[in-house]
């Protein structure tokens, strides 16, 4: 009779996995429109947006059901405040992606610059490293492989804030670029850092979890 209220141990890394999954096909979307800008393939923008967009609400769903089956487990193989932790903040990487894909038609940027792809870049890679230390959550076998994973995105984030101080100062250095222009790329710049932000806050909460159950 209590089969309902103890899911197997599976069912929550199976949606977090899934969840983060959703954060690796946004990222490459992301990437991909990041490096499309002013190319000859700018006409597929739209369609990578909306790909951002569907991932986004995907992952909304997902988070609903993490939520749902939390509240009706009776067993959890976490701490259930570090699952719904885990949850929210993979879902806050989705909406911080989220908002750098439609950033590109809300400041209408017409053309990428080497910082816009190389934090792009970061934000892939840190989103990938994410996914694949979420999967190790679940072996306790690949605890030491999660925990090299939280530190790379931890050195990524660090790498990206050097990139965003530079990218910042270029803006106002080029005597090129109009104050209208560099304003919309500066907010650009830290839209995208945000990403990584927001993966280093997970990144940091996977580590509590796995100190708490080592």
């Amino acid at each position: 009779m209590f089969s309902g209220l103890m899911p197997q141990r599976r069912e929550f890394f199976d949606l977090l996995v899934a969840h983060s999954d959703k954060l690796v096909a946004s990222a490459n979307a992301t990437l991909r429109i990041v490096n499309t800008l002013g190319s000859d393939k700018s006409e597929e923008i739209p369609l990578l947006v909306k790909e951002v967009d569907f991932n986004e609400k995907s992952g909304d769903k997902i988070k609903a059901d993490v939520i749902a089956l939390l509240h009706k487990s009776f067993i959890t193989p976490l701490n259930r405040d570090e699952i719904h932790t885990l949850t929210i903040e993979l879902d806050r990487v989705l909406g911080a992606l989220q908002n750098v894909a439609n950033a590109v038609s809300m400041y209408n940027i017409q053309e990428s610059t080497p910082e816009a792809r190389e934090l792009a870049s970061l934000s892939a890679d840190s989103c990938l490293r994410l996914n694949r230390a979420v999967i190790a959550l679940a072996d306790k076998d690949r605890n030491k492989e999660a925990i090299v994973l939280c530190q790379e995105i931890d050195d990524i984030e660090g790498k990206a804030d050097k990139v965003l101080k530079k990218a910042v100062t270029r803006l106002f250095q080029d005597g090129g670029s109009d104050v209208w222009t560099a304003m919309k790329l500066r907010e650009f710049y830290f839209l995208q850092e945000n990403v990584l932000d927001c993966c280093e806050e997970a990144a940091k909460t996977i580590e509590e979890i796995l100190i708490e159950n080592s």
